[in-house]
């Protein structure tokens, strides 16, 4: 029999917990026998002390299992299970195009999304935005949807990973989100409760990212890649830049009519399909859905000039409730707020950095984000057209252009957008679109 404070002493010790005591704890934090302030002790003390990967393991598989865990053999699917997470970032819209694309690849995506989280937005808010679409479906409707279409976009019931819902509660108000270990746990447990045959983690770096420095980024996906392996979970992670917005868009009814745009061939943002194709290609093949770099690439390639990629995403739109006529009346079912002007640039030169976080915070000042949980969101405000670095720019170049619900939301944003870019004379430094593939 083991005791809350004891198993908080041997952490807070330096000691390695037994997966006996881990396995403890969580199912008292499932249960309601572990207090808050018990929670957040322990919290802390892996802050301080962190974990070895086989506590790192075994507490990431107590929080699966303090739940459902998803199981998809009996529905003879033919493919894969597979999924990709973001550990987000501001125009990050890849999972609209990456889910139906994997689908029409052959794979099966049951894609458990979150909502926006400070100034990043949240695939579940875009999908919300598309009136009609259920994203929070019962089980049933959910397994069928995945079996006939191949992918479906949904957000987290309540009997998935619970544990982890309430130590995130609590890590939140106790400066212990940063913990590396815990958001490795916090992470995994969602994923592997989807019950997947492979993961690809697009792990963000960049001002505009949860890690700014790739230093840190390595850390946290070196983190997930061991630790999902280690509980059987076929992963690898990309590290990816988020030193600039990664679409032209940012917003929630905008960013999907930049994915329906991208899925139809009408416009595709540079750094964007190449982030997109690359987590698609490396997702085929950790699926063994394609046996090289280069023929996973050709088949994203391939289903996206075929137009079957935008079938699949219109084919989820209809059997989640959506409208049928989504992929050509986007204009129609996704108004842009009326009021919409474009900032422009205060002086002429180059755009030399991009505060991408300032960005992100300017849309949630618009009513696109939510400053409290229970904040209602306005899916029709947000930014587009947005300029890149390294763009020359004048008195008379948009940085971007602004739907905002009146003048006085316009206004702010304007200042919060003027204020984000520097611009100067001479030649803006780069970044890669992709830094490295670890696993």
């Amino acid at each position: 029999m083991f005791l809350p404070q004891e198993v908080i002493r041997t952490k807070r010790d330096g000691h390695e917990l037994s997966k006996e005591q881990i396995d403890y704890f969580v199912q008292g934090l499932t249960a309601g026998d572990i207090s808050e302030s018990q929670i957040a002790a322990l919290a802390m003390a892996v802050y301080f002390q962190g974990m070895s990967a086989d506590e790192s393991v075994a507490l990431t598989l107590a929080m699966r299992d303090s739940g459902d865990v998803l199981q998809w053999h009996d529905l003879d699917l033919g493919g894969p299970i597979l999924d990709k997470h973001s550990t987000g970032g501001v125009g990050d819209v890849v999972s609209l195009m990456l889910g139906p694309i994997i689908a029409a690849c052959g794979g099966y995506v049951p894609m458990i999304s979150g909502r926006g989280l400070g100034h990043t937005g949240g695939t579940l808010d875009k999908m919300d935005a598309i009136p009609g679409y259920q994203t929070m479906p019962d089980l049933a409707l959910f397994r069928r949807v995945v079996k006939d279409t191949g992918v479906a976009i949904i957000g987290q019931t309540g009997d998935l990973a619970p544990a982890d819902k309430r130590f995130y509660a609590t890590r939140d108000i106790t400066a212990t989100v940063e913990s590396i270990p815990l958001i490795t746990a916090s992470i995994l447990s969602k994923k592997l409760a989807a019950g997947l045959d492979g993961l690809v983690l697009d792990v963000k770096v960049g001002n505009g990212a949860m890690m700014p420095t790739e230093a840190a980024a390595q850390e946290l996906a070196e983190s997930l890649v061991r630790v999902a392996n280690g509980a059987g979970l076929n992963t690898c992670a990309i590290l990816t830049d988020m030193n600039e917005i990664l679409a032209h868009s940012a917003g929630n009814s905008i960013e999907v009519i930049e994915a329906i745009r991208y899925l139809t061939g009408e416009y595709r943002a540079p750094r964007l399909h190449e982030v997109t194709v690359a987590l698609c290609a490396k997702m085929l093949q950790l699926g063994q859905l394609a046996t090289s770099a280069e023929e996973a690439v050709a088949k994203v390639e391939a289903v996206l000039a075929s137009g079957e990629a935008a079938e699949r995403f219109a084919k989820m739109v209809r059997a989640l409730g959506g409208p049928n006529d989504l992929l050509t009346q986007y204009q129609q079912h996704l108004p842009l707020a009326a009021f919409a002007r474009p900032v422009l640039a205060e002086r002429t030169g180059v755009v030399q950095a991009i505060d991408t976080r300032a960005v992100g915070m300017a849309v949630v000042a618009l009513g696109g984000g939510r400053r409290r949980s229970s904040d209602q969101l306005d899916f029709s405000v947000g930014l587009d057209q947005i300029i890149g670095l390294g763009a020359a720019v004048d008195a008379q170049q948009p940085l971007a252009m602004i739907y905002a619900r009146n003048e006085d939301d316009w206004l702010q944003a304007a200042q919060r957008i003027r204020a984000a870019y520097k611009i100067g004379d001479k030649a803006a430094a780069t970044h890669p679109v992709i830094y490295k593939t670890i696993g």
